[in-house]
């Protein structure tokens, strides 16, 4: 193919091979190819197959666009221009139509900053948390956003600029709840789960909710979160809520104009939800004629469960309103999953701008030679122009939201995914390459108009070229302390600096030998070679014997981190607790509590930990 026998893969962006990670080069396999072909709906034997074009420019500001003839400019705030020739180089930043004399329809312009949002001098540090773990007294059995409130309070009285969590993307309703924040049915919209129930309207002197306190605050004894059991407690008194205001808060202008401003993706989104709690989970087993959001059937299911439907909007304004209140408290750095369950709520609205039967995943490498697949589908690149990047545009504009920064995780996506096509293993893969340069203009005009700035999760295998790119456009690059060859203090400026992630183990985890051996009892053999180097990491790095007590590691190490000039420094509440298990431990599933490990005492414990408050005053002396 592409040598005068079918459809030129590089035309559609299908990348001839690879490099893995100790440089050896993989040719793409033809299978493999062919499928990635057809699911971008080429025919892989045609010679003249070529991607449509879309009716799209990506304009850096002030960047002269040559016209030929008259045209009318349509701005983004209903204003319209007149002219002929070269567009007016005064264009504003934003979403505008420009009409052309003689084209056949508008193209969608869009002009942009050369870079995102950074603050001159960015120097600050905060924490890293996993929300769902931090309970409080009043918790209902899982960490909610009134609890990111008091952490963002207790954080910026101690200096803290910033607090990032785990994504808090939306679930699908009902049982069971997905407890991996990262593989979410929905990146436009938030989880209800996390709401704390008593500052929801209509919730005060609602015997459902008196009653409904009482069990949920019965959860916080279990050390892990019971993510059904909550949503089972929660979702009654949510209802009983609705009912009890339902009809004064339709009208409430603040529901009403939450309403307005996220549209057609809101009612789309709750209108999901409804018919999933009628017709199960994964709407490709749905009645065909509900499969296409923009169905009839689906619009008469609508006006027949308007009051449900409109509940589910209402609990995404809640959420909304409670989130933003959280963000008045310290800056909270929202993290953005790569992408989402190939039957949950994005897959539905944009169906048509995916690669059917594709999934994302990675090629193999030494710690998994099979490859890793992840199981949610991409974005075909040529639909996602085709629908001039609205998709894109507002799953990132959701992600900004009332938030200070946001991490992208895996940002190499942006320029390049791994395609496992349909009836494949994750070994055949392929790469498909993005329009890079177009995504990152668009993340930079929506950064710049939230006011946010941008961390990329540029671990692993990544280009050089992409970070240097990244780094052009203000992106701050993560730096993770197991993987840094160099001490803290060579770390570059423009960079967010952690001892550890979510996917990798805590400093008590590794001094212990306690990682390893949770490895062992979930069946992964823990690397002897990679657990050595990381505990040989803390002791040159510390200068600790090896019967150093895990609070002095602890202390040390984050000494040393508190010496980076990165822009951001961030401490695990894991570390600060001598939590001695990760979050997460990749490649594992069943019996292994991934994203369920409450922290060890609740928030009120935590603000007076002498260890969290010497980990804290260490990083605030760095700053």
């Amino acid at each position: 193919m592409g040598m005068g026998g079918g459809a030129d893969p590089a035309a559609w962006g299908i990348e001839a091979g690879y490099r893995d990670v100790t440089g050896g080069w993989h040719d793409a396999d033809p299978d493999a190819v062919r499928a990635a072909l057809e699911a971008m709906g080429a025919d892989p034997d045609d010679e003249s197959a070529r991607p449509a074009g879309a009716d799209v420019w990506v304009v850096p500001v002030g960047r002269p666009v040559d016209i030929d003839g008259g045209w009318l400019l349509r701005l983004e705030d209903g204003t319209e221009h007149t002219g002929e020739g070269p567009l007016p180089e005064w264009l504003p930043l934003g979403y505008h139509d420009l009409d052309r004399e003689g084209a056949d329809g508008p193209v969608r312009l869009i002009v942009t900053p050369p870079a995102c949002h950074l603050p001159p001098g960015l120097r600050t540090w905060g924490w890293a948390a996993q929300l769902y773990a931090v309970r409080s007294e009043r918790s209902w059995g899982i960490g909610d956003l009134a609890d990111l409130a008091a952490l963002g309070r207790w954080s910026r009285s101690l200096g803290a600029g910033v607090v990032l969590i785990n994504p808090i993307h939306a679930v699908a309703p009902g049982d069971p709840q997905e407890p991996s924040p990262y593989y979410p049915s929905s990146r436009l919209f938030r989880n209800p789960l996390y709401l704390r129930v008593e500052d929801v309207p209509g919730a005060a002197g609602t015997s459902e909710v008196e009653e409904a306190a009482q069990a949920g605050r019965e959860l916080n004894s279990r050390p892990l979160v019971d993510r059904d059991a909550v949503w089972g407690i929660k979702s009654r008194a949510l209802e009983a809520c609705w009912r009890a205001s339902g009809a004064r808060q339709g009208r409430e202008a603040g529901f009403a104009g939450f309403s307005a401003r996220r549209g057609r993706a809101l009612e789309r989104f709750a209108a999901f939800c409804a018919i999933g709690e009628v017709h199960g989970r994964g709407w490709g087993a749905w009645p065909e004629e509900l499969q296409r959001p923009d169905s009839p059937a689906v619009e008469s299911f609508v006006g027949a469960h308007a009051d449900r439907v409109r509940f589910h909007a209402w609990l995404q304004w809640l959420v909304d309103e409670q989130l933003e209140r959280a963000g008045e408290t310290v800056g909270v750095v929202t993290d953005l999953a790569i992408g989402a369950d190939p039957g949950g709520a994005d897959a539905w609205m944009w169906r048509d701008s995916l690669a059917a039967g594709v999934r994302v995943g990675a090629p193999p490498d030494e710690f998994n030679l099979a490859g890793q697949d992840w199981g949610f589908p991409p974005f075909d690149p040529w639909r996602l122009r085709a629908a001039r990047f609205e998709p894109f545009v507002e799953v990132v504009r959701a992600a900004l939201a009332h938030a200070g920064g946001v991490r992208i995780d895996h940002v190499a996506g942006l320029f390049r995914l791994y395609w496992i096509p349909p009836g494949l293993p994750s070994h055949r893969g392929l790469y498909v390459r993005y329009p890079w340069e177009e995504l990152l203009s668009i993340l930079a005009l929506e950064s710049v108009r939230a006011g946010a700035w941008v961390v990329g999760e540029d671990l692993g295998t990544v280009e050089p070229w992409v970070r240097e790119e990244l780094a052009r456009r203000d992106i701050l690059s993560t730096r993770v302390m197991w993987f840094e060859d160099v001490p803290p203090a060579a770390y570059p400026e423009r960079s967010l600096a952690v001892v550890t992630t979510h996917d990798l183990p805590t400093v008590a985890g590794v001094w212990t030998g306690a990682d390893a051996t949770d490895q062992r009892e979930c069946g992964v053999e823990p690397d002897p070679a990679a657990t050595a180097r990381m505990r040989e990491r803390l002791q040159q790095l510390t200068g600790l014997p090896d019967d150093a007590a895990v609070r002095d590691v602890v202390v040390a190490t984050y000494s040393r981190l508190a010496e980076a000039p990165s822009a951001v420094l961030l401490a695990g509440l894991d570390d600060a607790l001598m939590v001695p298990w990760r979050p997460n431990l990749p490649g594992t599933v069943g019996e292994r509590p991934n994203w369920r490990r409450a922290l060890p005492q609740p928030l009120e414990a935590l603000v007076e930990d002498p260890l969290a408050l010497q980990v804290a005053e260490t990083l605030r002396r760095g700053r």
